[in-house]
């Protein structure tokens, strides 16, 4: 396995399924939470973070996650967290990411929606020139917030379009908010070009990804773990060639599975159904995306080129353009390949 690790490790990846707010280091949230001393729970250090990081459910998830959030208050911190999550995929050798933002929940808390994208944009265009990684943006709805979140979500989509943005998402808690009700939203996004990546079937049932697909137009859906309980589902998504973004380790520290020895990722697989690795929040669930390849490694008996196999996955599922995907596939098989003797 050490020998495995050392292959994840410098194998050339892609993203699909990471958090903007949630891949904060601990170095990054303490530095944020130093910043706003006195009016935060979150502990300014590094080493109590991992305390304040363990979680006893997803609700309770949700709610340190929500606590990181609000340490993000100007479009300083916007810039400061983007450069610094880049930075950090960089050195797992991630070389193109779609990273999920959920630009509501900093709008709300007094940063213009102008000033935002401004910030992002710019982190984006600088970690490409100086860390030759390739970021894009999923523009997240919160559903815990409902329509109004829906609306300024899309509205800062499609009025302001920065140039890293490429798909529409729904994350927060399933439970007690429907899917069907976002159907307009993601109808209009679609509309204007936007891929459909939607959270179902995390912490919920397996009709909540039926809802996502029937209702959103999903094109990949973020976790989907529970589509292993209908088998038509499993049908359907083989069929149409929609991926499920897997993120095994995050699916245990949130309870939503109740070991990784019980992941249902091999019954994903054997169903034919596509899926990428990813590392959902990965400071606050202590991994990073190369862990998750081993994860996934042990959970389907794969050597090193299955593992290989993995990162070409995501590349071809990713909404790269065929270009950078056939560039960052022949990394890939460039890497995997070992060098000439």
């Amino acid at each position: 396995m050490s020998d495995l690790h050392a292959f994840a490790a410098g194998l050339p990846k892609a993203e699909l399924h990471v958090h903007h707010v949630g891949s904060a280091s601990p170095r990054t949230v303490a530095e944020l939470a130093a910043r706003h001393a006195g009016s935060s729970p979150v502990p300014a250090d590094v080493d109590a973070l991992a305390d304040y990081f363990t979680f006893t459910d997803f609700g309770h998830f949700i709610e340190v996650y929500l606590s990181v959030v609000d340490l993000v208050r100007t479009p300083e911190d916007v810039w400061t967290l983007t450069y610094e999550v880049a930075q950090d995929l960089a050195a797992q050798r991630v070389r193109y990411a779609e990273l999920t933002l959920t630009p509501y929940t900093s709008i709300v808390r007094g940063i213009a929606a102008e000033a935002y994208c401004e910030a992002v944009e710019d982190a984006r265009v600088r970690a490409e020139r100086d860390l030759g990684l390739a970021l894009r943006w999923c523009f997240d709805i919160p559903g815990e917030s409902g329509l109004e979140a829906a609306d300024v979500t899309l509205d800062t989509a499609l009025r302001l379009r920065p140039d890293g943005l490429v798909s529409f998402g729904l994350g927060g808690p399933e439970l007690g908010v429907p899917r069907p009700q976002f159907a307009p939203h993601f109808q209009q996004a679609r509309a204007a070009g936007l891929h459909s990546v939607p959270h179902a079937g995390e912490s919920t049932d397996a009709q909540t990804v039926w809802d996502a697909v029937e209702h959103l137009g999903a094109e990949r859906i973020g976790h989907g773990i529970r589509s292993v309980d209908d088998p038509a589902l499993l049908a359907l998504l083989a069929e149409r060639g929609i991926a499920l973004e897997v993120c095994p380790t995050s699916n245990v520290r949130t309870r939503s599975v109740p070991s990784l020895a019980e992941h249902p990722l091999p019954a994903i697989a054997a169903a034919g159904v596509p899926f990428s690795i990813s590392s959902d929040d990965p400071p606050m669930f202590g991994t990073t995306l190369t862990d998750e390849y081993l994860v996934a490694a042990d959970l389907l008996d794969l050597d090193e080129a299955g593992v290989a196999e993995l990162a070409r996955q995501a590349v071809r599922q990713s909404f790269l353009g065929d270009a950078g995907k056939a560039a960052l596939i022949a990394e890939v098989d460039a890497y995997a390949v070992g060098p000439t003797p």
